[in-house]
């Protein structure tokens, strides 16, 4: 399995539009974030895991030119804005995109993405088909797929497991019995927003509790905001399995 992160930055990026901050103005491209994003090559079948306001850009710099599915974790714009620029792949493989969500997502794509939908399609819209998922295992093409329902303050959204790589982003709590799910991963990803209390995010310390307590071989940060701090600095912070993720970072697992 090879995974790309596509994104790492929280909804508004970093840099943040109008911010002076030390990071926001930091020429260290690791302080550079766009909008969390994952891509999973795995056994011949290419995943996209959200397609947020980043989308396109994210695509074009990683030269990605197969799609075979997109899985959604949840129906904020930061994780779903991008899905008009699907359109470039029903082009290139003549055939419908198919996207998985829970049904509050995809109803939720039905509205914000309507001219997709309608009966009456404009030439060239994206074609989509839609996949309702639930809190239990599904199969994208031949990849055995395993959600684990996390709260995002009090909206649940999915995180996924796919062989023994684990991606949550958008968490500030998981149960007992969605963490078991999760036990055993080599890579864990987590989202780790900033250091301070935060009503619907992993703060930092949080975060490397909660990967202490779940012990993977490698543990990486996402969905960072410019209120954590300098890359740099904070990388020198954490234990030596966990690692703040950076945009274009390439990983692989044995499995």
């Amino acid at each position: 399995m090879k995974v790309t992160f596509l994104g790492t930055g929280t909804s508004q990026g970093v840099p943040v539009i109008g911010c002076k901050c030390k990071v926001c103005t930091s020429i260290d491209y690791h302080d550079n974030r766009l909008r969390s994003s994952v891509f999973i090559e795995y056994q011949g079948i290419h995943l996209i895991i959200d397609t947020g306001p980043d989308f396109r850009q994210q695509m074009l710099r990683e030269r990605i030119s197969h799609l075979n599915a997109v899985l959604f974790t949840h129906e904020h714009k930061d994780h779903t804005a991008g899905l008009d620029d699907i359109r470039s792949y029903n082009f290139l493989q003549r055939a419908n995109m198919p996207v998985y969500g829970r049904e509050r997502v995809l109803n939720q794509l039905q509205r914000e993405f309507a001219y997709i939908f309608n009966e009456k399609k404009y030439p060239g819209v994206p074609s989509v088909s839609l996949n309702e998922i639930h809190n239990k295992p599904f199969k994208v093409s031949k990849i055995d797929v395993t959600p684990i329902e996390v709260l995002h303050y009090k909206l649940p959204v999915f995180g996924f497991r796919i062989a023994d790589f684990t991606y949550i982003t958008d968490a500030n709590f998981i149960a007992e019995e969605e963490k078991e799910k999760i036990k055993g991963s080599k890579i864990i990803v987590l989202n780790a927003l900033q250091k301070d209390d935060h009503i619907s995010h992993f703060t930092f310390d949080e975060a490397v509790s909660l990967m202490e307590e779940l012990k993977p071989e490698k543990g990486y940060f996402t969905h960072i905001s410019h209120k954590l701090g300098l890359h740099a600095e904070v990388s020198e912070e954490l234990p030596d399995f966990i690692e703040l993720a950076w945009d274009g970072l390439r990983i692989t697992s044995d499995d």
